[in-house]
């Protein structure tokens, strides 16, 4: 199957649902592993938006990409309770580790902040891959990528 046909496909799935924007973004992800510009365009043709509405859905949830993802994916928690933990001293540590800078990548690993993970209690908190980690050190998301 192509992929504008997959893309149709997708959202014939999901047009006649309640609410069908963020079902479709995450089955196109879920397919394609992020969400290709060549649907924007039919997505809002189907769901009557304007693509700068689908602009600003796919940006203000940090989960869905404009691009393949890198093979590991390390989120880093700037929200203010991990702030509070130190979270803006590991992240300059664990930038210096990797070798990447924070929202920037490199052929192994990208390096992106969110604004909670929802582990507020054991913060700072990080996200590698699909694997949250409390109390994270920059030693420990380091390992997490090089094993």
């Amino acid at each position: 199957m192509s992929d504008a046909a997959q893309i149709s496909a997708i959202i014939a799935a999901h047009e006649g649902t309640e609410g069908p924007l963020l079902p479709i973004l995450h089955a196109l992800q879920d397919a394609f592993g992020f969400v290709p510009e060549a649907a924007h365009a039919p997505i809002s043709a189907a769901l009557g938006i304007t693509q700068a509405e689908l602009h600003g859905v796919l940006h203000f949830y940090h989960d869905f990409r404009a691009e393949p993802a890198k093979r590991h994916v390390i989120r880093v928690c700037r929200a203010e309770a991990c702030q509070s933990m130190g979270a803006e001293g590991m992240i300059a540590r664990l930038e210096a580790a990797l070798g990447v800078k924070l929202g920037a990548s490199d052929e192994k690993v990208s390096l992106e902040a969110v604004y909670c993970l929802g582990l507020c209690a054991c913060g700072p908190a990080a996200q590698v891959n699909d694997q949250l980690i409390g109390r994270a050190t920059p030693e420990r998301l380091a390992a997490e990528v090089s094993a």
